[in-house]
């Protein structure tokens, strides 16, 4: 554990999911190209992304239940090589048709990389040193989201469609040749985790694990943390500063990049508090949606375009909900055991995905309800208007707002169960933060 080859799998492994976000990512970029390839509204152009984070969402359990039977490195290789299918697809789907079909396959392999490389560092480190792991692993793929952003998006404008998602497949198959040679599940001679034997104890150990109130502490965290800024980079953003906002369509790509520059600054920080306060995770995740809360509503709300500095605060706002989201996953971790740890994470990774797509598919039919009115009350067409993507983004906040009313449920139910097994009281953070001050002043 916590060896030189520790780093090694933990330094491929990251690349390989580096990879998946590239590919997850690369219709972000996409949006106004697939619009003129395929045609369509707004809702259409959605479902591309849509019916991807459903695929990945549907799998997350599934997969989960799969790691604690085969091992992570089985899952990787069946990943990579869907997400090559699927790229190799979109590169010369005809229609949208055919195009959804290759989202669905980038969306069934994808679905496998993150809790995969989860459990394996799990398997390979210990110690206090794991959430943060976690963290820098999460900001390490992040990047994926730069290469899609960056120089995919020039291929893209430069030389087409059908090169710059090849260029994607090409990257993807280079993620499957690292699985084949680097990863493997766990360290040699180390005692094999017990894996179910059959599909009814399987399922016996993922019913267990959707039980326990962490587990599900972990779905809320990672359901209100994740989505927001899943649905402004995967798809809605990039349409949002080129028409609503007016950017050039280079500007706002290279702006796609300041959520990862802030994920990776701000993770490391995460994963230290993380480890420090274990009891006040949650607090932490509360603290990351009331910003994000904020500079949406301030963005929302601003009576003319929003100022360039406040467009940016929003996307570093947003950056901190992608790390924010791994907190999730560290609940999982410690509330669960490692034999289990697969179809944990995977209930916890369907929470921000569910929340994104509904929110994505939302937005969508909001923008086209909008210009409908508008096209029937004798108006032009003006589907992207700043206005319309005023009212569509604000479905985020009822969708993320039930997520919080449920979060802090279930934080109640969590407590209750450490305090009745473990002895553990948590006293709400205003008295907690009373009893330091007073601690302090007598110390005085």
């Amino acid at each position: 554990m916590n060896s030189r080859r520790s780093w090694l799998i933990f330094s491929f492994g990251s690349f390989v999911y580096l990879s998946a976000v590239m590919q997850r990512t690369s219709l972000g970029i996409a949006g106004v190209s697939a619009t003129e390839r395929f045609g369509g509204s707004a809702a259409v152009l959605s479902s591309l992304a849509v019916v991807q984070l459903i695929v990945y969402a549907a799998a997350q359990i599934p997969v989960g239940v799969l790691i604690d039977r085969f091992g992570p490195r089985v899952l990787m290789l069946s990943g990579t090589i869907l997400m090559v299918a699927g790229q190799l697809t979109l590169a010369f789907a005809p229609s949208i048709t055919i195009a959804v079909v290759g989202r669905m396959l980038v969306g069934a392999g994808d679905a496998t990389i993150f809790i995969s490389m989860i459990r394996l560092i799990t398997s390979w480190f210990s110690g206090r040193i794991v959430p943060q792991l976690s963290q820098w692993f999460g900001n390490i793929g992040q990047l994926g989201q730069v290469l899609s952003a960056v120089p995919l998006a020039w291929i893209l404008h430069s030389w087409g469609w059908t090169p710059a998602f090849l260029v994607a497949t090409l990257v993807a198959f280079t993620a499957f040749i690292v699985v084949v040679v680097a990863i493997r599940d766990r360290p040699a001679g180390s005692a094999d985790q017990a894996r179910p034997g059959t599909w009814g104890s399987a399922l016996t150990q993922l019913r267990h694990s959707f039980s326990r109130p962490g587990t599900q502490l972990g779905f809320w965290s990672h359901f209100v943390t994740q989505s927001s800024g899943t649905v402004f980079t995967l798809l809605w953003g990039f349409p949002f500063m080129v028409y609503g906002l007016g950017y050039e369509s280079g500007m706002a790509a290279a702006m796609l990049t300041i959520p990862v520059a802030a994920g990776i600054v701000c993770g490391p920080v995460l994963g230290v508090l993380t480890a420090r306060h274990p009891l006040r995770r949650s607090n932490i995740v509360l603290g990351i949606v009331s910003a994000m809360g904020t500079a949406w509503a301030l963005v929302l709300l601003w009576p003319v375009e929003p100022p360039f500095p406040l467009v940016v605060l929003l996307l570093i706002v947003l950056g901190i909900g992608g790390p924010g989201s791994l907190i999730g996953f560290d609940f999982a971790r410690t509330f669960n055991p490692q034999r289990s740890l697969g179809s944990a994470n995977g209930v916890v990774n369907v929470g921000g995905f569910l929340a994104s797509f509904v929110m994505m598919f939302l937005i969508g039919v909001l923008l086209d309800l909008q210009d409908g009115w508008r096209l029937a009350q004798g108006g032009t067409s003006d589907l992207y208007a700043l206005n319309s993507f005023r009212i569509a983004f604000a479905v985020q906040f009822v969708v993320i707002g039930a997520g919080v009313v449920m979060l802090v449920t279930t934080r109640k139910r969590t407590r209750r169960v450490l305090s009745r097994d473990e002895g553990i009281e948590v006293a709400p953070l205003w008295v907690e933060l009373s009893r330091r001050m007073r601690r302090r002043g007598r110390g005085q």
